[in-house]
């Protein structure tokens, strides 16, 4: 039988942000840790609050070390103007990543970044991005319907999740390289909001009417590399789901 090369993964969890319950970020790494751990061969991390540390003196500064030799990284963390990926060097740091071939994953408000060159950053990684009063952020429950033949969706079972799934994201022209994985229509009332922030409704949402979404996304980079988009995830109590687990552990391993 074929043996293949040890592989690491980190996963890093944001900073609290919410009430219990609400972007446990830590929480649901670590189950995607502990649902990981008895692959063979690979080797799970979790770095918690935003970015792996470690202590110069009496002070705390990122660890670069984390991420040597990893073969992917996962951010689930706020996103925005706070987004760990956007913060010193960090940019530069994740560019050398996908350069290497790294895979690049985020989830929920990680998808979330300033137009811009941040924008243009996640458009390097992962093909796509949410971005502010373009897309939308509804709490609904999109129903998964149909999913197409991918390495993630292999054992995954439609499914429904009431969550703030967001879309409406901002892709690269022509979408190029990225493959919908979770899509479904909103339908009227959804589109009409209330978003969860800002409260909406946009023109440019309603305009859609009709359209099928993209919920969850893969990327195949021109470097060569892999990353993924997840909108889902606010609410913990919905990786009790078990296709809603599955898919995002695929996407991981993937």
């Amino acid at each position: 039988g074929q043996t293949t090369a040890p592989k690491k993964v980190l996963l890093i969890a944001g900073k609290p942000s919410h009430p219990p319950g609400m972007h446990e970020f830590r929480a649901g790494m670590m189950l995607f840790q502990k649902s990981l751990e008895n692959i063979p061969g690979l080797t799970v991390l979790v770095a918690s609050n935003g970015w792996p540390t470690r202590m110069e003196g009496d002070k705390r500064v990122d660890d670069p070390t984390a991420f040597e030799g990893v073969d992917a990284v996962v951010i689930y963390a706020d996103g925005g103007g706070g987004h760990p990926a956007l913060q010193g060097n960090r940019t530069q740091l994740f560019d050398a990543l996908a350069r290497k071939g790294v895979g690049l994953g985020f989830a929920h408000y990680g998808v979330e970044v300033p137009k811009g060159e941040p924008g243009e950053a996640m458009h390097r990684w992962v093909g796509g991005y949410y971005e502010h009063l373009f897309s939308v952020n509804p709490m609904w429950k999109p129903e998964f319907k149909t999913l197409p033949k991918h390495a993630v969706t292999e054992g995954v079972k439609p499914f429904a999740t009431h969550d703030e799934w967001y879309f409406n994201m901002r892709w690269v022209p022509g979408q190029k390289g990225v493959t919908p994985i979770l899509v479904a229509t909103p339908d009227e009332k959804v589109r009409r909001g209330p978003y969860v922030y800002p409260r909406g409704p946009y023109d440019h949402i309603i305009a859609d009417a009709g359209r099928a979404e993209t919920m969850m996304w893969v990327c195949e980079r021109e470097d060569g590399g892999r990353g993924f988009g997840f909108t889902g995830g606010h609410t913990h109590q919905n990786w009790t789901d078990a296709n809603q687990r599955k898919v995002l552990l695929n996407a991981v391993l993937w």
